[in-house]
């Protein structure tokens, strides 16, 4: 029985992780298939420019579609957004332009979005990730430091982020 101790330490911020919608958790797969957005109200699979889609809804999308890997359905959920400034979208136009290898552009969302909202634990996650791919490890942990101070211990920005500095990888998502 103590042998699985280890291993099941290293697997519980994980599942603590595994549930919920908001930033500090990962999302869910996509319900829907070829880009389209669940419409829960409705019990439908929508086109994200459908109107009676509200913002919450596409940033849900967007981050179950970033999650997957479909950045051009992230970007589609993004664009279909009200406010094109809003901290949240620019979180993900940084993490999807990081993701695809553009770090100047990501970077530069990264900061929009912190200048927006300077407590987006998510943006300082993302942010973090992408100064460790490029070598910057105590902008890295500066990133980890501002996410505790800013009240986000024990949440997924913070676990995504110091388990990519502990491993010295990011994390997928």
């Amino acid at each position: 029985m103590r042998s699985f101790l280890p291993l099941l330490a290293l697997c519980l911020p994980v599942a603590a992780f595994a549930a919920g919608s908001d930033s500090s958790t990962p999302p869910a797969e996509p319900k829907c298939e070829n880009g389209q957005v669940w419409d829960k109200t409705r019990d439908i699979c929508t086109d994200a420019k459908d109107s009676r889609l509200d913002d919450e809804t596409l940033y849900q999308a967007t981050r179950e579609f970033a999650y997957a890997g479909q950045y051009q359905n992230a970007l589609r959920t993004l664009a279909a957004m009200s406010d094109a400034n809003d901290s949240r979208v620019l979180t993900y136009k940084g993490f999807i332009a990081r993701k695809t290898g553009d770090f100047p552009a990501a970077m530069g969302y990264y900061t929009a979005a912190l200048t927006q909202d300077a407590d987006n634990l998510l943006a300082r996650s993302y942010l973090g990730q992408g100064l460790l791919a490029e070598g910057d490890i105590d902008g890295a942990q500066l990133q980890l430091a501002e996410i505790r101070q800013r009240g986000g211990r024990e949440s997924w920005p913070e676990w995504a982020l110091e388990t990519a500095i502990k491993s010295g990888k990011t994390y997928a998502y």
